[in-house]
């Protein structure tokens, strides 16, 4: 298991902390890899009942890393030829790890900012806690892109169609309350008592009988599903097209120049 994501047992609980600090747990392969296959392991062991995934100091996950250190192809869990034909990459795998793989409860705990990817990851918690002034936002139209990391699903079944499509094209920042309010989020605890308060509640599920609740994630999971893979992959192709076309170019140069973007629409 990588340094980056620290993992710790207590009781039928475990909790998996990504632990990068320094880069407000920017989801480097190394690292998101380390949390998909933290989540796996967890999935595989019976005296594992609830799982909790969390963050370092103020950061959940700062999204994509866009200054990664050398070497990180290293750390992909796949074959030469699996890598070859691999359609989905880390992202789409948050997704697919978290709620399709993994029939255990897993919350979320929100200590601090997520953006982009590491929103993503978040929703795809089944529960989330979230601290008071920690910060939630999509980010993908600041750089010209549209969401992945089953986003697109996990914001819709959260808050609703209309509610999901304003908080990404406004691209909002939102804070404790109001993310509770929204429903992206079930809970939100002052700052100081966030780790209590986390780890009670993960204490709480356990005790339930874990068949039950791993039956209970999987007929609410059939009934919310869609041809998720096939959505996985239109996120996937649609955010090649935003970030390839010219706005999305102008809209990363804006972001690094620190001005407003120019948008034209055009293809060529």
């Amino acid at each position: 298991m990588s340094d980056l994501v620290q993992v710790r047992d207590r009781g039928h609980v475990r909790v998996i902390r990504m632990n990068r600090p320094g880069k407000k747990n920017a989801a480097s392969l190394e690292l998101a890899w380390g949390v998909i296959e933290a989540i796996r392991e967890a999935t595989k062991e019976d005296d594992v009942w609830v799982i909790g995934l969390t963050g370092t100091e103020d950061a959940f996950c700062a999204g994509l890393d866009l200054t990664p250190d050398e070497g990180q192809e290293e750390f992909i869990p796949l074959s030469g030829q699996d890598r070859y034909l691999d359609d989905l990459g880390w992202v789409s795998r948050f997704y697919f790890t978290l709620r399709e793989e993994c029939d255990k409860p897993i919350v979320g705990g929100i200590n601090g900012v997520a953006v982009g990817a590491g929103l993503s990851l978040a929703m795809a918690t089944d529960i989330r806690i979230m601290a008071s002034s920690a910060r939630l936002l999509a980010g993908y139209p600041r750089i010209g892109g549209s969401p992945d990391g089953g986003l697109s699903i996990t914001l819709s079944q959260a808050i609703g169609y209309e509610q999901a499509m304003k908080f990404l094209l406004e691209n909002r920042t939102v804070t404790g309350e109001e993310a509770k309010s929204l429903g992206m989020v079930s809970q939100v605890v002052p700052d100081d008592q966030f780790d209590e308060e986390f780890d009670k509640y993960l204490d709480l599920l356990t005790n339930l009988s874990p068949i039950t609740a791993r039956t209970t994630k999987r007929v609410l999971r059939t009934a919310n599903r869609i041809e998720v893979e096939k959505q996985l992959h239109y996120e996937l192709w649609n955010i090649g097209k935003s970030l390839g076309s010219l706005d999305g170019q102008e809209a990363r140069r804006a972001f690094i120049e620190k001005r407003p973007p120019i948008f034209t629409g055009r293809t060529e």
